[in-house]
């Protein structure tokens, strides 16, 4: 047998049985029992001598992992904690990044490098300047506040910063302060130049983490309406982008249910170069949560099992190929062969 294929070969029935006994304090056997192939399609992506890894854990509800190029660092959010952590690459240390935070949820960065949050807790999107200064990029849309923005991204052509505003920020104490929804949840859009917010689309229950495709061309949102409306349906949807500004034909891209196993939810979600859909997803149990990955086609094709719920998950490293993970309590991270489409 080949070594390409010998290091991607699939998981067999004593890899499953070791995948429900696995000790995460300890080394895994490879090839790795919970990063499995579902697709012949997976195993040019999945390599056979990677561990996945718990990088740190002790956190309530860990959020919005984005990769810092030039520091060389991951950040995230823990958003109970009203903190903003960071992971350092050369050393693998982590510590306090920021706090207070506005209960930060979502982060990433522009091209210029500037860091861009979702603040719960404020209502707002802000971007934190080079002198240390924080600018708000939105925090209102038509005269009334945001509910609580999500998950933003940025246009590399315009830098425009797309953003979802679900609102669970404000649903609850826990993840900022609780307060009323006055507006349809919905998807926006920052313009570059003007600052100018539009709104891109409210056709969609509950818009959790979103990403363009390679070529921005179109964009995925994760809906996760099903937490508070019992008629949303567990998907992924997807719009194709006009004029670089607005949507249409809005449509479901895959849906969450694994047949089997259980029906849950898609949180964060990255694009590779590929086309491939990265999801964070949880709200199962075991043998569901961890990530999902889909082709260009919506077949889900892959799976990553990890011990706990996924929140979010970014690309990062010098080539992109590092998958970090924000498995709720834990941060954890691994080589595949794919490549993140975008900066983080």
């Amino acid at each position: 047998m080949q070594r390409r294929n010998f290091l991607t070969a699939t998981l067999g029935a004593t890899g499953a049985a070791l995948a429900q006994k696995r000790d995460w304090s300890q080394p895994a056997r490879y090839p790795d029992p919970d990063i499995v192939s579902l697709d012949k399609r997976f195993d040019k992506y999945k390599l056979g001598n990677t561990p996945i890894r718990r990088l740190y854990t002790g956190f309530l509800w860990a959020e919005g992992p984005a990769w810092n190029g030039v520091g060389r660092y991951l950040l995230w959010s823990d958003i109970p904690n009203n903190v903003q952590m960071r992971w350092l690459e050369e050393n693998g240390a982590v510590s306090t990044f920021r706090q207070p935070v506005g209960y930060s949820n979502g982060n990433t960065f522009d091209y210029e490098g500037r860091q861009i949050a979702c603040e719960h807790g404020n209502r707002r999107v802000t971007r934190y300047e080079y002198n240390g200064t924080v600018t708000v990029l939105a925090d209102k849309f038509n005269g009334k506040i945001l509910n609580a923005p999500n998950d933003a991204i940025v246009h590399p052509t315009d830098g425009s910063i797309w953003f979802t505003d679900p609102g669970y920020g404000s649903l609850m104490h826990y993840e900022g302060n609780k307060g009323e929804l006055l507006l349809k949840e919905a998807v926006y859009r920052i313009d570059g130049k003007t600052g100018q917010v539009t709104m891109l689309t409210d056709e969609i229950f509950k818009p959790n983490g979103l990403c363009f495709s390679p070529d921005y061309k179109k964009l995925y949102v994760a809906d996760t309406g099903a937490t508070h409306y019992p008629q949303a349906p567990r998907v992924i949807k997807v719009w194709d982008i006009v004029d670089g500004k607005r949507l249409a034909n809005g449509r479901v891209f895959c849906n969450m249910k694994l047949e089997g196993v259980g029906d849950g939810l898609a949180d964060g979600i990255r694009c590779d170069t590929d086309g491939n859909i990265w999801s964070s997803a949880g709200w199962v149990g075991d043998g569901y949560d961890g990530v999902h990955i889909f082709a260009p086609d919506g077949q889900r094709i892959g799976q990553i099992k990890l011990p706990e719920i996924c929140s979010n998950l970014c690309f990062g490293g010098a080539k992109r190929n590092k998958l970090f993970m924000t498995g709720s309590q834990s941060l954890y991270m691994m080589y595949v062969e794919a490549q993140g489409a975008h900066i983080s």
